[in-house]
């Protein structure tokens, strides 16, 4: 998978990505930070990117609207650094066997200290 790792996220998000082969890149190092979501939608989509991100409202929105897209991962707390690496890389292990995310949504959140995913398809 190509990922691209929205700037709400810590960049080392991108070594979790290639240290299980996955391609991955983050907002900020291709000079997109900044950039509103809906002005970032057309770079997701156009470079067949996988996004991770912790803004769940807006993507859902956007995604919605898209008639194909590689994918949307949400982070859903608000965590350090640190948790964020250890719940994407939660989420990559779950997947590992994939070879794509096509029109699907994975969230993952934590309860009670476990990380739990929620998948389904968007749009719908």
């Amino acid at each position: 998978m190509k990922f691209l790792i929205d700037e709400c996220l810590h960049t080392s998000l991108v070594g979790v990505a290639q240290a299980r082969g996955h391609q991955a890149d983050h907002v900020t190092w291709l000079g997109l930070g900044g950039e509103t979501d809906w002005d970032l939608m057309p770079r997701i989509v156009a470079g067949d990117f996988t996004f991770v991100t912790n803004n769940a409202r807006d993507f859902r929105k956007l995604y919605a609207k898209e008639e194909i897209h590689a994918g949307l991962v949400i982070i859903v707390p608000q965590v350090s650094p640190a948790r964020q690496r250890a719940l994407f890389d939660t989420l990559l292990e779950a997947i590992s066997t994939e070879a794509a995310l096509v029109n699907e949504v994975i969230e993952i959140v934590e309860d009670v200290g476990e990380a739990v995913l929620f998948r389904y398809s968007l749009p719908i």
